[in-house]
């Protein structure tokens, strides 16, 4: 972050050095130089605006230093196939949402980093996407209700959609999905999700979610 800080500072400080020597050889008829001048200043303006952008989106997301615990989640059947999830995200308060289905994902996004890039030493960084229920049975995925809910709000620069519309303009950045795979929901059952630099997982955290995950893996 510090790294991205100090070149917009210096791209800037250069983009106003090319600026003023613009308007000195302009005013002393000095076209070519004003020209190769007002290259600089074009130039050094848009490494400066890049690495403004590229920081603020950067501080937007949650740096991930190794695989760690992102979210919990907490189930309470309130009904057929009816759910209240309560997410609990440390540093956040807790959010509760109504899920339909046997079943549960939570969706991340991710972004690491490639050459060049890597010369800057930034950590991967993520942010929780959204939260759904689904069914087991596919009839019923395609005929039920869904539930769906964002967890995240897009800023005005986001890195991760910036990378996956426009890829040839993003070297070095590698902006992917890390959903957890699907796991059941049960009454009282309590997850844990941590996040590795692919993928999130999704572990039992007491007695009813090992229940229903064993139950679930055996097929009954």
């Amino acid at each position: 972050m510090n790294v991205l800080v100090a070149i917009a500072a210096v791209a800037g400080v250069a983009a106003l050095f090319f600026l003023s020597r613009t308007v000195t050889c302009t005013r002393q008829g000095r076209v070519l130089r004003a020209g190769g001048a007002g290259v600089g200043t074009l130039a050094s303006a848009a490494v400066a605006t890049a690495a403004v952008l590229l920081a603020v989106s950067y501080y937007g997301y949650e740096r991930l230093t190794a695989e760690q615990v992102v979210a919990a989640l907490a189930f309470r059947q309130t009904g057929p196939d009816t759910w209240q999830a309560r997410l609990m995200v440390e540093g956040e308060h807790d959010r509760t949402f109504e899920l339909r289905g046997n079943e549960w994902q939570l969706d991340a996004r991710l972004v690491t980093w490639k050459p060049p890039l890597t010369i800057l030493g930034l950590d991967p960084i993520y942010r929780l996407e959204r939260l759904s229920g689904r069914y087991a049975e596919i009839a019923r995925e395609r005929s039920e209700m869904r539930t769906v809910y964002a967890l995240s709000e897009p800023g005005p620069f986001d890195v991760w959609s910036v990378a996956r519309r426009f890829p040839a303009l993003t070297p070095g950045i590698d902006a992917h999905y890390g959903s957890a795979t699907y796991v059941p929901m049960a009454d009282g059952a309590r997850f844990e999700v941590s996040l590795s630099r692919d993928a999130l997982i999704a572990r039992p955290a007491n007695a009813a979610a090992r229940t229903a995950l064993g139950r679930w893996a055996g097929g009954d």
